[in-house]
């Protein structure tokens, strides 16, 4: 047993408790004043990002800019072999820098960029790139791999299932997180769009979702032909109109792994794995709050379907 997975432990499960919880959060959803709710989260740990008077999207901003730097102190305590695995989770943020890239060349109006420091992978390259055509020669120069295209497809969702292909890979304990993820994916493009998969997204979805679903057209022929450890995110989801309960699911069966990940009783990486996943979960529950609150606290029915 390594001091760093002591310690890098133990700092996790300190961190956890940074969380706001179902709670405060639920508190947040209901409140019918936008600027009062974004000042109670300014009481929060959140408070170090969150300041009164933010707009909705600037608060949403800051929530995600709080979380992406607990994930920057917990790599700090890690061992070496944990912090890789917290900067390939933390890739998920490197694809909202990608799409704000994208916004930006498009002359479209973009979100700052998140500060990934250590954990970033190709952050430089990408925002750098002047053109889609370097966004992408960018893109195939790092751990992302080449899209295939500089297309809209090719440039947002490729590197996601790219992204998702190398969580499996190089975090086991996230692996069916990831595989769920890509079926999800999947569900979205080929049956709410009908798109074929093309080759390079076929090659990340094979091994997260097996070969079987790929032509399917339906959620159920999507949700019986998935692998097992993908297949679990549709059960029961039968009409588009239900893919926002898929997509709940998945945050919830994130929440309790990573509680569990997080409160095992072995000093591993696994400890900080659950902790990201835990306080990703916090997050995405006081983004949704927020966007009650903005909508007047008429949201409080949909929010309670969170936890």
């Amino acid at each position: 047993m390594a001091a760093a997975d002591v310690a890098g432990t133990i700092r996790a499960r300190a961190l956890a408790r940074r969380r706001v919880g179902v709670a405060t959060a639920r508190r947040l959803a209901g409140i019918a004043d936008f600027r009062a709710a974004v000042s109670e989260l300014a009481c929060t740990p959140y408070g170090r990002e969150v300041r009164p008077g933010q707009s909705p999207a600037q608060a949403e901003h800051a929530v995600g800019r709080c979380l992406v730097w607990h994930l920057r102190v917990l790599a700090g305590w890690q061992s070496r072999h944990t912090a890789e695995m917290l900067r390939v989770l933390a890739g998920g943020y490197e694809l909202d820098n990608l799409d704000e890239r994208r916004q930006q060349l498009a002359g479209r109006p973009a979100e700052p960029l998140f500060r990934l420091g250590a954990l970033a992978s190709a952050g430089a390259r990408l925002e750098a790139a002047a053109t889609r055509p370097a966004l992408r020669a960018s893109l195939a120069a790092s751990v992302w791999g080449d899209p295939g295209a500089d297309s809209e497809w090719a440039l947002s969702v490729v590197p996601r299932l790219s992204w998702l292909h190398r969580v499996a890979l190089r975090v086991p304990a996230a692996a069916d997180w990831a595989a769920g993820a890509a079926l999800l994916l999947l569900a979205r493009h080929r049956v709410l769009e009908d798109r074929p998969v093309d080759r390079v997204a076929a090659a990340h979805l094979l091994p997260l979702t097996g070969a079987a679903c790929l032509p399917a057209r339906t959620l159920t022929e999507l949700a019986e032909s998935a692998d097992r450890r993908a297949g679990w995110v549709l059960t029961g989801v039968r009409v588009p109109g239900d893919l926002w309960r898929a997509e709940v699911r998945w945050w919830l069966r994130l929440d309790r792994d990573g509680v569990a990940l997080l409160h095992g009783a072995r000093f591993t990486g696994d400890a900080a794995v659950g902790c990201a996943a835990v306080l990703a979960v916090d997050a995405w529950r006081v983004r949704a709050a927020l966007e009650s609150a903005a909508r007047g606290g008429n949201l409080t029915e949909v929010f309670d379907a969170t936890y």
